[in-house]
């Protein structure tokens, strides 16, 4: 498909293809340190060494991406591949970013599923628990100390902790209210009690408007991107079906696919709306493996939302039934990552050249505030959810070992700031010297 809405970068500053496709996989091998580190590394490498990008574009581009359900480093590889080439150079941007990742990812869970009960793996599992736990909690502290500025914000955190802990109401439900009240106050004179300053007003709104380049008919573009999604949607997940069958293909399709168009707060804000499903509802794995994925996918380079090809793998695994469980784990990890991603691209390539007439709209900057602030309550449903199974382990009791490594590493993340993969390696290092001095967990 031409691309209609490529807005080119300066001769003197535009790479070539290959040399754009060298940095984006190079970029999908470095890219710990979640998205703050990756958004990092693309300032670096793009703005500041490179000029490939000017600043006010990065910037541009940046609070777009915020604006987007799915994982914003992500997208904004996507969004800067395709001002540098097109719809193609946003494929190969996109995928080149998860790609590594994903290939790492997807051999450590097959370690994880067939020897993860075993040994030294099972100790460093145990061990990774109570950080992860703490990495959770963080994300609650950080993503509350943003978002809760005001009374309404409070109320609307403890509302969608209530509702989807107390209640039930699933996660999609929880967004799609939050972005009504979020929108229907930022419609109100004066401002709304949901913005903090999070979306727009910064140096990006100076730079002067992407041109629009789609001859004057956006809503046909539009439609002719929906289609062409739509087949690149049903194709692969028809083609599993065909193959594989059923089950469980078909509820990995339409779980995934949902969450990838509520993942409002990353990947920490879907997780106890996949965990739902993928522990009570399919019992797909249970609320033990699905921290061992998170530490899995904080340990690796990419996005964290990777974390859902982990609980897609574990599906097949589970759920292989005449067929090899290494054949049907892989193929429902592909389909998981496949289905989890292909929105993120669909809202770059179809919503890129208005940037600027979205950016500065005072009702969906306080929608989006809204929805961060039921982020929280949604967040922290999924620490309590996570660690009552840690904390009080099926066997009985209380893990006082386990809450005691993750109340050192929440402080410690805290106070010294250390970025998440370092933390998750001392907690499998602690794992294994427990196993060490007091044998195995249990």
């Amino acid at each position: 498909m031409r691309d209609n809405g490529n807005v080119p970068t300066p001769a003197a500053s535009r790479p070539s293809f290959r040399d754009a496709l060298r940095f984006w996989l190079k970029l999908g091998f470095i890219s710990f340190g979640g998205p703050a580190g990756q958004i990092a590394i693309m300032q670096t490498e793009l703005v500041d060494h490179r000029r490939w990008i000017d600043q006010r574009s990065f910037l541009r581009g940046l609070n777009f991406c915020t604006l987007l359900p799915g994982p914003e480093a992500t997208q904004l590889a996507t969004y800067i591949g395709w001002r540098l080439h097109g719809i193609l150079g946003g494929v190969a941007a996109g995928a080149l970013f998860v790609l590594p990742g994903a290939l790492v990812l997807l051999v450590l869970s097959w370690i994880a599923a067939r020897h993860g009960d075993t040994g030294a793996v099972g100790a460093v599992f145990y061990g990774l628990k109570p950080v992860v736990i703490a990495i959770i909690a963080q994300a609650v502290w950080r993503i509350g100390s943003r978002a809760l500025k005001s009374w309404p914000a409070v109320v609307l955190a403890a509302g969608a902790f209530i509702a989807i802990n107390i209640v039930g109401i699933d996660f999609p439900w929880i967004v799609l209210a939050a972005a009504i009240i979020g929108w229907l106050a930022g419609r109100r004179p004066g401002p709304s009690p949901f913005v903090s300053g999070g979306h727009g007003g910064d140096a990006a709104t100076e730079a002067a408007a992407l041109p629009s380049t789609d001859g004057g008919r956006p809503l046909r573009r539009l439609f002719r991107l929906l289609a062409l999604f739509a087949v690149l949607w049903a194709v692969p997940v028809g083609l599993a079906l065909w193959l594989l069958g059923s089950e469980p293909f078909v509820n990995i399709a339409n779980l995934f696919t949902t969450a990838a168009f509520v993942t409002f707060g990353g990947a920490y804000a879907v997780l106890p709306y996949v965990a739902d499903a993928a522990v009570n509802k399919y019992a797909w794995l249970s609320s033990g493996d699905m921290l061992n994925g998170l530490a899995l996918a904080e340990t690796t380079p990419g996005p964290l939302i990777l974390v859902l090809q982990y609980v897609g793998f574990f599906a097949g695994w589970n759920r292989a039934g005449l067929f090899d469980p290494t054949l049907a784990a892989v193929a429902a990890a592909a389909l998981t990552t496949y289905v989890t991603f292909l929105p993120s691209f669909l809202f770059i390539f179809a919503a890129a050249p208005y940037i600027e007439s979205m950016h500065d709209n005072p009702a969906i900057g306080s929608a989006l505030g809204a929805i961060t602030a039921a982020v929280v309550g949604v967040v922290l449903n999924l620490a309590v959810f996570l660690a009552t199974a840690v904390f009080l382990p099926a066997a009985g009791g209380v893990d006082l070992f386990a809450i005691g490594v993750a109340v050192v590493a929440f402080a410690i993340a805290l106070r010294f700031k250390i970025q998440v993969h370092w933390l998750v390696l001392a907690g499998a290092a602690i794992g294994i010297g427990h196993l060490i001095v007091a044998g195995p967990p249990g």
